[in-house]
């Protein structure tokens, strides 16, 4: 499996990012709230589909089965406990405490370690995959690239990859609606995974590859979608939704008004409370040179 190499970054190298009057609470706290609400994370939120780790071994040119993988802001294990399914040799990279609590607490023979993508604590060359499952955005690309291309070995894949809403379905669309009517435009335009403003992370992505190419040639990069669904009760689809962390770090208070209004809302939709929860994943894999 990767090896650890370099010493753990301490919380000042934690993920960073201003706070400003337009967009709230900075990256570092949007970042963090997640700890103190891990176990419901880990209950709540969607996984991944088969048909997405698929397409990474497609692009990639081999399975993840015997490869060595770094799963980087690991969070409570979703993706790192897939991954170990389908045979990797893997160990995690979680930089909050209380989510690498819950990771140890239900996958206790997974090897974590604490540490974030900005500073790798791992060895030169030690991974075949490096993966990030809805964590990339947390970093600061123009380090967190390096240390990616640093710690994979040559013909190694880098992918990562984001549960979308899928924003072409009705209800969903509805939702965002409402979430930006009780919050603020602002504060859906910080939320990656909704509206109607979302872009996809491929530009910004391909540009910190070529920014980061030591050669002046920019690493092709591969993007895919991979659509997908779930159907949950009514209360788990809401505490998914309270989990993220637009939501977090705007108050309990303000967080339980809307989730109120919005399980009425709902019901209204889905009067046998099972919701049809429907997803794009979209999937960004980059190569390095043989």
């Amino acid at each position: 499996m990767p090896t650890p190499g370099h010493p753990l970054p301490g919380p000042s190298d934690s993920t960073t990012g201003p706070s400003d009057s337009t967009t709230g609470p900075s990256l570092t706290a949007r970042a963090h709230s997640f700890n103190t609400i891990a176990a419901q994370y880990a209950a709540n939120r969607p996984s991944y589909p088969p048909a997405l780790f698929a397409a990474i071994e497609e692009i990639a040119g081999r399975p993840f089965a015997g490869a060595r993988v770094a799963d980087i802001g690991a969070g409570t294990g979703m993706a790192t406990a897939l991954l170990h399914r389908r045979g990797a040799e893997i160990v995690a990279v979680e930089p909050g405490e209380g989510m690498a609590a819950e990771f140890r607490r239900a996958h206790p023979g997974i090897p974590l370690v604490r540490g974030d993508g900005n500073s790798l604590p791992l060895a030169d060359s030690c991974a075949d995959f490096v993966t990030y499952a809805q964590a990339w955005h947390w970093t600061d690309p123009a380090r967190a690239l390096p240390e990616a291309l640093r710690v994979l070995r040559p013909g190694g894949a880098l992918a990562l990859w984001w549960n979308l809403d899928a924003q072409d379905v009705p209800w969903i669309a509805e939702q965002t609606d409402r979430v930006r009517q009780h919050y603020g435009d602002a504060v859906v335009a910080v939320w990656g995974t909704r509206g109607s403003a979302r872009t996809s992370a491929l530009p910004a992505f391909t540009a910190a590859l070529g920014a980061a190419a030591a050669d002046g040639r920019t690493p092709h990069c591969v993007r895919e979608l991979v659509r997908w669904s779930r159907r949950v009760p009514l209360d788990t689809h809401l505490a998914n939704l309270g989990s993220h962390s637009v939501f977090l770090v705007h108050g309990p208070e303000r967080s339980a008004a809307f989730l109120a209004e919005e399980r009425d809302h709902l019901l209204r939709r889905f009067p046998e409370g099972v919701v049809e929860e429907v997803y794009d994943v979209e999937l960004l894999v980059t190569t390095t040179v043989s």
